[in-house]
């Protein structure tokens, strides 16, 4: 596969530089036919920065923009990163991919992401939208909506992202441009690869354009998990789990738009496609010792200590190879025209969306060991002097398991979304009270279709033809930490295969009651009056949306429908020709999602808990106000201060019980369960301050003229209530986050350092304590590009090289605080180098 990889770089290289015939072409930016021209020079950070900042200011809302320019020059592995250095915005990384966006430190689901402003469903569980396979080829800007206006969906409690793709109108005739790169992941020496390609034709009334994008990466996960304790500060070491992943991510995309554009009544006729996929390849070697559990089966005290020697340990082995994947598949035709005094916009969107897990794991458990541990280094603890039942020095792979411990277990999850929608805009000018106005209107039909599973476990005991040991290689850990085990890994895909061979295939049967059955239908309507003044602008309306829902389950069926009425209204006025001042409040709507809606429970023999679906669970409803002042001093510099707040009613929160097993399912012959329920909260808040400014020297000290400052703070505060009546912060919520970038350009050079910080956070509500919590993380990234002064067979011709990372960070999970984390994962540094090239 890598090697046919290379060969297509080799081929793509060379079309490359031998097809060029047009002179190098201006980046230009459209959304919703309002083209905005940035000729991208001398001076591309500037152009680019000076073309979101025009747009920012000419917006009728709170929000910030992103250009496709932009996006280029940052050393972003995917769209995810470009969005953590938007004020007000965070990231939430997997294995040090950036994967989903806090919008002002809010839960996942209070974002809506669209394409071509159509709200798309959600990767996961059709609310949580995810940002790490969606290529920047397709990119012509981003607009990150603070401040909701009622054409935007209801469901953006936080914001609203929208991502507008390429315009084949952007350049007459033919445009080709490619991005082709090679690089490095440091831990496990990885290869990274990265090919796109977009190219595009148009005359006065045809256009097209069409695309593709491929990327990889192959790296190591370095991660440590603990199970510590502390009691009258006296540290009790209860379990140490050591991981070490082998990962290769790959994502693709595919698409393009054919469009024409009419000299009449019809504007425009288009459709357009877009195929994007990701998947995550994970190997893991796996090997937990359980002191606590040690102690108690050998009738011993446990001790207590950062160190101690010759302790009883019970141990595991987790031997996985499998797959993460999920894809989305979304196909637009639509059409802009005039009828009378009126402009449409009409738009029909068939969109599927598909995400499953598979992880075949030969587990092992029931090793009886003696070992002896060392954590007086947290974030790096060691356990030897492994010794078996005859007081015989062993490694990790020769622990001993009996046969009954020698498990088969396969997990699986999946959701399938099937999505129609169907919207219509139309909009007109008139005269409001003596003054300029445009009213718009519009419908909106959402229907989806929800199929799947919740995750799904099957286990039985392992094939006896097959011996785990055959497998076992010489090949010691990669690892950052010192391989505290001094394990060794095991070649997983061939056991897998070898495990296939023998049951005949690998596969999991949900039961009914694992099993996700849904069916949503969203309606909308909505207007709102835009009314000029010589001192700014007012915006009024407001959206109604209908929810009609029918959740399926084993023992019968749940159906509710409920409607929401949005309320906005957004101020925004003209202190100065540069200082514009914005006032707004408005509401949304966020509904449960599909895993949290389904009429069914998921039970969990091996692990003894249920997790219990919850279909008459209420959607969280919010108001909020949105303030900020902003000062335009020079053609690419922004100064800007605001303000926001948010209250939600009916959070949703995971609560966790324990119940008795026997009632639950007898045949279990268990005693104690863990119940999780979804429940509504009370009294959500979420309220912040964000600073941004973005300084070009050239606007103030011609002299200095090249270098320029971004930088961002946002303080953010939120809390809700439980049923109990314990308070929490939301989960994503960091109370500082920071964004800064440095960059130089001058004569076709230009130099970018980027650093982001975001301080603790808490990850998840589902648990009972709601204690867990992300440790601050930090990431310092460099970005170097270079512009051939001379065109190179007629295309202009730029060579990057990007460094991630720099300062090797590690993300740490904690349980109560820092003096007991439970996670410390590290996956090294990153380096990318290539072109890029414009016909």
């Amino acid at each position: 596969m890598i090697e046919f990889k290379r060969n297509r770089l080799s081929l793509l290289i060379s079309l490359t530089l031998a097809g060029a015939a047009s002179p190098a072409f201006a980046q230009q930016i459209g959304e919703a036919g309002l083209v905005e021209e940035v000729m991208v020079t001398a001076s591309p950070i500037r152009d680019s920065q000076k073309a979101a900042i025009d747009a920012k200011r000419d917006a009728y809302n709170n929000v910030d923009v992103i250009s496709a320019d932009t996006i280029g020059r940052f050393p972003d592995q995917n769209l995810a990163d470009s969005l953590g250095r938007v004020p007000g915005l965070a990231i939430e990384r997997d294995q040090g991919q950036a994967r989903y966006i806090n919008f002002r430190g809010a839960p996942f689901r209070y974002t809506s992401l669209a394409i071509d402003g159509l709200s798309i469903p959600g990767a996961e569980n059709g609310r949580v939208p995810r940002f790490d396979s969606f290529p920047s080829v397709i990119t012509s800007r981003i607009d990150a909506n603070k401040a909701i206006m009622p054409n935007m969906p209801g469901e953006a409690v936080s914001g609203y992202i929208n991502i507008s793709t390429f315009d084949p109108f952007a350049q007459r005739g033919w445009a080709f441009s490619t991005d082709v790169g090679m690089g490095n992941q440091e831990l496990g020496d990885g290869d990274i690869e990265k090919l796109s390609l977009r190219s595009s034709w148009s005359n006065d009334n045809f256009g097209f354009s069409l695309f593709s994008s491929e990327n990889s990466r192959e790296q190591i996960t370095d991660n440590r998990e603990y199970d510590l304790s502390r009691d009258g500060g006296e540290l009790s070491v209860n379990e140490l789990d050591f991981r070490s992943y082998k990962v290769t991510r790959e994502d693709r995309a595919y698409g393009g738009r054919f469009e024409f554009r009419g000299d009449g009544a019809l504007e425009r006729v288009f459709v357009s496609s877009l195929y994007n996929e990701f998947q995550d390849f994970e190997e893991r070697n796996q090997f937990v010792f359980d002191f606590a559990g040690g102690a108690g089966a050998a009738g011993a005290p446990q001790a207590v200590g950062e160190r101690a020697e010759n302790q009883y340990a019970l141990a595991t082995r987790s031997l996985e190879y499998g797959l993460y994947e999920n894809s989305t598949f979304t196909n637009t035709l639509g059409a802009d025209f005039a009828l009378g005094d009126w402009y449409l916009e009409s738009r029909l969107n068939v969109t599927e969306t598909e995400n499953s897990t598979f992880l075949p794991m030969p587990y092992s458990s029931g090793g009886f060991v003696m070992a002896s541990y060392d954590v007086s280094d947290l974030y790096d603890p060691a356990v030897g002097g492994l010794m078996d039942s005859t007081g015989t020095s062993i490694g990790p792979n020769d622990i001993s398991y009996p046969p009954g411990g020698m498990l088969a277990m396969t997990i699986s999850a999946a959701m399938n979304i099937d999505a129609t929608k169907f919207k219509l805009d139309a909009e007109r000018d008139l005269q409001l009270f003596g003054s300029d106005s445009v009213l718009q209107t519009g419908v909106e039909m959402d229907s989806r279709e929800a199929g799947g599973h919740g995750m799904v476990m099957a286990m039985g005991l392992w094939p006896s033809g097959v011996n785990i040991a055959d497998y076992a290689t010489d090949e010691p850990w990669d690892s950052g930490f010192d391989n505290g085990i001094g394990a060794t890994y095991y070649d997983n895909k061939a056991l897998r295969r070898a495990w296939s061979r023998a049951v005949g295939g690998l596969a999991v049967t949900p039961h009914d009651s694992q099993e996700i059955r849904l069916e949503e239908d969203v309606s909308a309507v909505y207007a709102m009056v835009t009314t000029e003044y010589g001192w700014g602008n007012l915006v009024l309306g407001a959206r109604v949306e209908n929810t009609d829902y029918l959740s399926e389950g084993p023992t019968g069926n749940f159906e509710d429908s409920f409607t929401n009425f949005l309320p906005s209204a957004h101020l925004n006025i003209d202190l100065a020709d540069d200082v514009k001042l914005r006032l707004s409040t408005s509401t949304g709507v966020s509904r449960p999602t599909y895993s949290e809606w389904r009429g069914a429970d998921m039970v969990d023999m091996t692990g003894a808990n249920v997790t219990a679906g919850n279909p008459a669970l209420a959607a969280e409803e919010s108001w909020g106000a949105d303030a900020a002042i902003e000062w335009y001093p020079g053609d690419a510099s922004l100064l800007s201060a605001g303000l926001f707040s948010r209250s939600i009613d009916d959070v949703i929160y995971a609560r966790s019980t324990v119940i008795d097993g026997d009632d639950y399912m007898p045949e279990a012959g268990l005693d104690e369960w863990t119940y999780t329920e979804y429940v509504n909260g009370n009294n959500g808040e979420m309220r912040g301050a964000e600073f941004n400014a973005i300084a070009q020297a050239s606007d103030f000290l011609p002299a200095l003229s090249g270098f320029g400052i971004s930088a961002n703070l946002t303080l953010l505060d939120s809390e809700f209530e439980t049923l109990e009546g314990s308070r929490h912060s939301l989960p994503g919520t960091s109370d500082t986050i920071v964004n800064t970038s440095v960059f130089y350009e001058m004569e076709g050079l230009s130099i970018r350092l980027n650093h982001q910080y975001r301080d603790d956070w808490l990850s998840t509500t589902e648990n009972v304590g709601m204690t867990e919590y992300w440790a601050e993380q930090k990431r310092l990234d460099l970005a170097v590009s270079y512009e051939l002064p001379q065109p190179v067979f007629g295309a202009s011709v730029s060579l990057y090289a990007n460094a991630n990372n720099l300062t090797d960070e590690e993300d740490v999970r904690y349980e109560g605080d820092i003096s007991t984390p439970n996670q410390v994962e590290g996956y090294g540094r990153r380096y990318l180098a290539g072109f890029r090239v414009n016909f």
